[in-house]
């Protein structure tokens, strides 16, 4: 672990002094001085590591590769043919109403030598995505260049508030259509009755309602759905209910994962969580 590190939100973690590969250390309140990264696979695989040195940092310095790719060819996971399949599927699913919306997506792999630190420093200065973040350990290596953030937790006299932000909804030029509208209103209503029993009863609220952000080349559409969380609701408990991202899944989300896992049957790290926890906020 001597070489692990994380950057995000203008924090600069290093020298890491315990990793645990399961949320059990979430699973109590936190010291207030710790600083924790939390990395998690859309399947549920978890890594926890605590770090002795945190610093602000506006961005992460690249590595010492300056070139960021060496002899890769990207390659799709999935054909063109079988990603017709895909979305055919969905669409038989949809009309059968076993599924509102499923987020369908391709991976790309890249066998090639690439230098993930200098990549991410290259994204921070062409694309500098609001929550972009990267991450390193013995087990993983992670740039991240994501626009939407999954959950954040705050103090607010003395309360817990938590916030998700789901994005449903992307235009070049800052025009939606109804059913980009619609789409994000289903995942606004899942994230509502997943967070609810997180929370004080009658404190989940929807301060905004397909607001529309404006990201590096892109427009989305995003929503704020908020709650209060009861004392006895520990990171842990918000991660496991939570995971994986309503956004990132589809409505009804145990149903959307089923046709995912048809066509998808291991996303790993993309599509997961990437963050961290520091003074009772996340």
């Amino acid at each position: 672990m001597a070489d692990a590190l994380f950057w995000m939100d203008g924090f600069e973690a290093s020298d890491a002094v315990e990793s645990f590969n399961s949320l059990q250390p979430l699973s109590r309140h936190l010291n207030d001085q710790d600083f924790w990264a939390v990395v998690g696979s859309y399947e549920g695989e978890w890594e926890v590591v605590r770090f002795a040195n945190v610093e602000k940092s506006d961005r992460l310095e690249g590595g010492q590769d300056q070139s960021h790719n060496k002899d890769g060819i990207w390659k799709s996971k999935l054909n063109q043919d079988q990603y017709r399949e895909y979305v055919e599927e969905i669409r038989s699913e949809i009309r059968n109403g076993w599924v509102y919306q499923v987020n369908a997506c391709r991976l790309l792999e890249n066998e090639g030598r690439i230098d993930l630190r200098n990549l991410f420093h290259r994204i921070q200065r062409s694309h500098p995505a609001p929550a972009a973040a990267y991450f390193k350990s013995d087990r993983w290596e992670v740039a991240s260049a994501s626009p939407e953030t999954f959950f954040r937790v705050d103090s607010n006299g003395g309360a817990r508030e938590i916030t998700a932000s789901p994005i449903k909804g992307t235009s070049r030029d800052g025009k939606f259509q109804e059913k980009d509208s619609a789409e994000n209103v289903m995942i606004v209503d899942l994230m509502r009755n997943d967070i609810s029993p997180l929370c004080e009863a009658g404190s989940v609220e929807v301060p905004r309602l397909l607001g529309v952000e404006e990201h590096p080349g892109l427009f989305h559409l995003v929503s704020d759905v908020r709650g209060q969380l009861k004392q006895s609701i520990t990171f842990a408990d918000i991660l496991n209910r939570l995971s994986p991202a309503g956004s990132i899944t589809g409505a009804p989300k145990s149903s959307a994962r089923e046709v995912i896992s048809r066509f998808e049957p291991y996303r790993g790290i993309y599509c997961g969580t990437l963050g961290w926890i520091y003074g009772g906020r996340a």
